[in-house]
């Protein structure tokens, strides 16, 4: 897992089936994910967007409708750590049921200009500072939202 190898590579160097390597591989996985789960909430500065996963290009349909993409939420605490949840939808109550339960509320939150993120001031979230990408602003001194978009960027070059 830390030197990036496939499941493939991994049995050749264990000796093992791929299948058992992949259930032991999942099993780690989900001991990592409950250890971080207990970690929670984040504090400090919080950068929160979503990114969909899944085929490139689907003819005639582009972005957040095409068809056969994976929509998830990202947590990107700056100088620290990371969390991703697997998500049905965008909507406003589905990511902020994410952030209420993964952001302590003194957090300072660093939102895209998605609608979806709007109303985290009713909630408790007093310090939100949002980028707006309709206006070309992709950093306004410290806000920004730099450290997810990379954590995209890599997890999208290895996962799809």
């Amino acid at each position: 897992m830390a030197l990036d190898l496939t499941a493939s590579p991994i049995a050749s160097l264990t000796r093992l089936n791929r299948n058992p390597g992949n259930r032991y591989l999942r099993l780690i996985r989900e001991r990592i994910a409950q250890f971080w789960e207990r970690e929670s909430p984040f504090a400090g500065a919080i950068e929160v967007d979503e990114a969909c996963f899944g085929t490139r290009r689907i003819k005639e349909k582009r972005g957040r409708g095409a068809y056969g993409k994976t929509i998830v939420c990202g947590l990107f605490q700056r100088k620290g750590e990371g969390y991703t949840e697997l998500v049905p939808d965008c909507r406003k109550r589905t990511l902020q049921a994410i952030i209420r339960g993964k952001v302590a509320l003194d957090s300072v939150i660093y939102p895209d200009g998605w609608r979806g993120d709007n109303g985290l001031v009713d909630v408790g979230y007093g310090k939100h500072l949002r980028v707006d990408y309709g206006q070309d602003e992709f950093v306004g001194g410290r806000t920004h939202v730099n450290g997810i978009e990379g954590f995209w960027s890599y997890a999208k070059t290895w996962l799809t």
